[in-house]
Parts: structure tokens; C-alpha cells; sequence
């Protein structure tokens, strides 16, 4: 089984012999590999069992690094870099041929950046590669919050966990590039696009549903627990379950079912603070799972800020139900 611990000696030996550790990073825990080395980004993908189709994110220490890794840096995603970076920010680059085409899946850009967590950053800081991190779960499954979330489902396959307690913002990064000139968001994320606004101005947001993704994370049925996941509103819902007389448990975002037990409901955020139900959503969701309930019942979030990048990882969590 893998080490839990905070050893970033161990991580960085581990890493430059092309063996994968799990990396704290303010959004979620990502399964990491050099970069520029093609069979341990392979192993990623071997070890996740993630379609080579679907690329990965690299992240680097500063935004320094960026450039050794691409052909062109474009004037407003310098300006979004310089000012959100380190944090839940991923940009879409040009990519150098030091990038291996397996990271891309083939295409010419690159999707990097600097995490915002000082266990990783020291640990970047030694290396002479960026690494290759997606989230260190099985492909489409809840992304990992916390280091046992990554043990439960990945700790007989690699060495190390660095254990960086758990994750603050709890949504994977916003995904950014260029498209016909115009900034574009591929994927909603941990920094809301009133903010990315506030720097560069109007936005376009691209349609996430894809079988072949321009950018990471973007197919349609993702983040999706074992249990079938059944979105809509809980007032007609519940009652109808109840009917039916199938097993079921509820994820809401700030509201107690007095027809629910307490054992069989969770609750995003009683506040209704949709910061603190975007860092409990994916937690949450595996808790729900472990429950081994017939189906689990969620209903949306209020569309603006993080509730838009909630939304989009409910939706997608319920595509298969």
C-alpha cells in the first residue's frame, strides 16, 4: 500500500525514476508523473485507466517556468496568469516539443499551471520537470478531496501520497485559452468567472459535453459516483422515492429533510456559502456512495459564482444515472 506522509524527498526521488505520487493541490489530489518523460505519463494513464484521448495538466512552480514549455504566451492569458496564479487557474498554451504529444493527446496546446499548495510548490521548486497531474482517482470517478480518498481507490498501485491534509477549494482548476481571439473558458472551475471577467473582460464559455476534448476533463459523464445519480428537484423527488420504496440518500446544498434520516442526507453548506459546498462536494459525494443505497438524489446549485462549476460537475456526475 502507499505512504502516507509529507516526505518531499522520498516524492522527488520517487518522481525521477518515473514512478507516480499523489500531490496535494488546493483544488483536488492529482496523480503525478514527469512530464517530459513518456512511459511515466503513460503509467498515468495505465494507472488511472484513462482514455488517451483525454489530456492531462502540467504544473509548474512559477509562472517563469511557462515559457520553456511553450511557443507563445498571448497577452491576456499572461495578464490571467499574473494575477490568479499560483491558484485554480489553467491555462491553454501553444505547445514546445519538449511536451511529449502523449500529454495533449496529440493536440498542438499544452493545459498548465501553478497550484496553490506549498507542499507541492516546494516540491516543483526541486524538480527539473513539470509534472503531469490529473486527478488521482480511477477515470470518472468523484475526485479525491483528502489522502485517504486516493488510498481507497489507488494506494496498491503507487508508492507515495503526499499528504497535504485536505483540499480547500474542492473543484478542479478553470480551464482558459484562446479561441478565434476571444478568452474562452473550456471548463468551469474553482475560479469563478466573474473574477477571470473583472482582469480581461467578457468571456465566451464553451459546451463541456465532448467525446474527443480540446482540453482535460471536459467528457460528458465524469466525476460520477458507483451509485446511480439522480439530479432534480428534492421537494418531488424525495416524496417519490419514498413511494416507491427504494433505498435512496440525499445530497443537498443547504437544507434538512425532516423526511430523510440523518444517516441518508448530507448537507453542502447549511449557510448556503457555495464556497464551502464546492470544498465539501466531491467529499461528500464519496461518503453518499459508501452508503450503498439504491440511487442518491442531488438537486442544483444557485447558478452564478461556484455554483455554475458545481452545476457543471452535478450534471455530469448524473449522466449515466
Amino acid at each position: 500500500m502507499a505512504e502516507i506522509s509529507k516526505d518531499l524527498r522520498l516524492a522527488k526521488r520517487l518522481l525521477e525514476e518515473a514512478k507516480l505520487v499523489a500531490i496535494p493541490t488546493e483544488t483536488v489530489y492529482g496523480l503525478a508523473g514527469n512530464a517530459l518523460n513518456p512511459l511515466a505519463v503513460a503509467s498515468i494513464f495505465e494507472t488511472k485507466k484513462r482514455p488517451s484521448f483525454d489530456p492531462l495538466i502540467i504544473h509548474v512552480s512559477d509562472l517563469s517556468k511557462v515559457e520553456t514549455y511553450v511557443t507563445d504566451f498571448p497577452a491576456p492569458l499572461r495578464k490571467l496568469a499574473e494575477v490568479f496564479w499560483p491558484g485554480p487557474l489553467t491555462l491553454l498554451l501553444p505547445k514546445s516539443s519538449q511536451i511529449p504529444d502523449l500529454v495533449t493527446s496529440g493536440l498542438d496546446r499544452v493545459a498548465i499551471r501553478v497550484p496553490n499548495h506549498p507542499l507541492t510548490l516546494e516540491l516543483l521548486t526541486s524538480l527539473d520537470f513539470p509534472l503531469a497531474a490529473p486527478s488521482a482517482n480511477p477515470f470518472g470517478y468523484i475526485s479525491p478531496t483528502l489522502p485517504v480518498h486516493v488510498a481507497a481507490h489507488l494506494g496498491d498501485k503507487i508508492p507515495l501520497i503526499l499528504d497535504g491534509g485536505p483540499c480547500e477549494v474542492g473543484l478542479e482548476s478553470t480551464i482558459v485559452g484562446l479561441e478565434d481571439d476571444k478568452i474562452t473558458v473550456y471548463r468551469l472551475g474553482g475560479l469563478e468567472i466573474d473574477v477571470i471577467e473583472a482582469v480581461v473582460g467578457k468571456v465566451s464559455i464553451k459546451d463541456h459535453s465532448s467525446s474527443n476534448p480540446q482540453a482535460p476533463g471536459l467528457l460528458e459523464s465524469h466525476y460520477a459516483p458507483s451509485t446511480p445519480f439522480v439530479l432534480g428537484n428534492l421537494e418531488e423527488l424525495i416524496p417519490q422515492y419514498i413511494q416507491i420504496g427504494v433505498p435512496f440518500a440525499v445530497l443537498s446544498f443547504c437544507k434538512n429533510w425532516e423526511s430523510v434520516s440523518n444517516s441518508k442526507q448530507l448537507i453542502l453548506s447549511e449557510k448556503g456559502d457555495l464556497k464551502e459546498a464546492a470544498a465539501n462536494l466531491f467529499s461528500h459525494m464519496r461518503k453518499l456512495d459508501e452508503l450503498k443505497v439504491e440511487v442518491i438524489l442531488a438537486e442544483l446549485m444557485p447558478d452564478f459564482g461556484l455554483g455554475k462549476a458545481i452545476n457543471d460537475r452535478l450534471n455530469r456526475a448524473s449522466v449515466k444515472s
